[in-house]
């Protein structure tokens, strides 16, 4: 197998690993709420615990690449998150379903920056088309797990643990082949960690913090309708198939898109014009679902939304820094900062629903978010990358 190919292969099957954890329990929220006799608030903790965890923990993902390397480290983050998932078997009670949320979110927080890192010290000539591969493959794992969980669970005579354990399957794939290039280290098919000085987080300059900023609110976005897009439709009138099916066609629209933007990017390259467009089709699916309108109308734009919005996301760090360690501290911060604020999202909906008995005011906040998201996009606009010695700058 040639290189390239191994490379790439690696990347996918990592980064499918990024979303199941938490994608695979919103079509079942509200069968694990009932089961485990829990709040909407409380049940929306399975989705902004991981979330949390993504963004406290992204950056000890630079201190243990430095100590342990890039692949080993990336491989004991999958492993983490395999074990994590598969523990969902035993989840008879909130507080083992509430760690096993918690231990993968730590997982995702090392895994998600360093494969920023993995794309620009491997294929630096052409990130933009590879993040296109890294955020579909994060979105398949979305949209499979998603789509699958109710009929795995019907399949599994009603048990949702078993549907939401079985995840851990992408994680025990995929290990295999990170060994392997962990082992390749010591003869040179990835070359070992850069022995420059100490990585720093970005902290002090301006240009990451907005990208921050801009993370943070996709974010904040994106899972909020992962956790209760699916609730939302349900509570409209619609079956719980139907519902689900909804948050399914969500994350599957998602996959072309997310594979499509980065390329045209780097064909059309007007980064203001992409961001706009897509933070305009989240606007106006979240405006619609907020009034009870279609829900297939909503859903298509909301997938189109979200699809183009978060490959870009992962695009900027690597586009505006000149090496792997630049790109995996920016992208640490960038995720750091990003997945706190994302992390509230689904708490704060779950909060005004309980204390509303609806949807519909917290899903016009949501669309109220949207435009401020815009208005930081603005900020970010069609800037070229900035000189070198301050883009490693901290």
């Amino acid at each position: 197998m040639r290189k390239t190919t191994l490379l790439l292969l690696a990347l996918f099957l990592a980064s499918l690993n990024l979303r199941p954890a938490i994608t695979s329990l919103a079509p079942m929220l509200e069968t694990i709420r009932q089961a485990l006799g829990i709040s909407g608030t409380i049940a929306s903790l399975l989705t902004s615990i991981p979330v949390l965890c993504m963004g406290l923990f992204a950056p000890t993902a630079v201190i243990w690449s430095r100590k342990w390397g890039l692949e080993r480290t990336i491989m004991i983050a999958v492993t983490l998150i395999g074990i994590a998932t598969a523990a969902r078997y035993f989840a008879f009670s909130s507080g083992i379903l509430l760690a096993s949320a918690f231990a993968a979110g730590i997982g995702i927080a090392v895994a998600g920056p360093l494969l920023s890192g993995f794309i620009k010290k491997n294929f630096a000539d052409k990130a933009s088309s590879i993040v296109g591969i890294y955020s579909m493959a994060l979105v398949v794992g979305a949209a499979v797990s998603a789509g699958l969980s109710v009929p795995l669970q019907t399949a599994f005579e009603g048990s949702w643990q078993s549907s939401a354990a079985i995840w851990a399957l992408f994680a025990f794939i995929a290990l295999p082949l990170w060994i392997y290039l962990t082992r390749k280290n010591r003869i040179g098919l990835v070359s070992q960690t850069s022995s420059s000085g100490s990585i720093k987080l970005p902290i002090r300059n301006k240009r990451a913090w907005l990208l921050t900023l801009y993370f943070g609110l996709m974010a904040f976005e994106f899972y909020s309708i992962t956790a209760w897009l699916a609730p939302t439709v349900e509570s409209m009138g619609y079956d719980a198939g139907f519902a689900g099916a909804m948050l399914t066609l969500f994350t599957f629209i998602q996959i072309p898109v997310s594979l499509l933007i980065p390329f045209l990017m780097s064909r059309f390259p007007r980064r203001l014009v992409w961001l706009l467009a897509c933070g305009s089709l989240e606007l106006i699916g979240l405006a619609t679902l907020a009034m009870s309108g279609n829900p297939w109308f909503s859903t298509i734009l909301l997938g189109l939304g979200a699809g183009g919005l978060f490959p870009i996301a992962l695009m900027l760090p690597i586009e505006e820094t000149s090496d792997a360690e630049s790109a995996s501290s920016w992208s640490a911060l960038n995720q750091s900062g990003g997945y706190v604020i994302g992390a509230m999202g689904p708490i704060l909906v779950g909060w005004t629903h309980d204390a509303t008995g609806g949807f519909a005011l917290a899903f016009a906040g949501l669309a109220a978010i949207a435009i401020v998201m815009m208005i930081v996009q603005l900020r970010i606009g069609n800037r070229k990358p900035i000189p070198a010695a301050k883009r490693s700058a901290a």
